[in-house]
């Protein structure tokens, strides 16, 4: 019994071990706003992002919502309202 648990330990230790590394990728930081509209037309926003912009924004153009690729393009966020390269 010792050595069947042992063996699903080891198992479990190495597939988890793998896995995490192989699956995360980092997310891609962009140039520029006119390389971020290449992929995506209405910027990128944070979860829970509020567009400061008079009327929201255009209903034409939704950013694209993943907090972590923003995070990795915060820096074209020029208002701070927590979407970066917004139309």
């Amino acid at each position: 019994m010792t050595r069947r648990c042992v063996a699903v330990l080891a198992m479990v230790v190495a597939t988890w071990g793998l896995g995490a590394a192989s699956t995360e990728a980092a997310p891609k930081s962009y140039r520029n706003c006119d390389a971020v509209h290449q992929d995506y037309k209405g910027g990128i926003a944070r979860k829970g992002a509020k567009d400061k912009r008079r009327g929201g924004g255009s209903a034409r153009y939704k950013p694209h919502v993943d907090t972590a690729l923003y995070t990795a393009n915060s820096n074209k966020d020029r208002d701070k309202d927590g979407i970066a390269c917004e139309q």
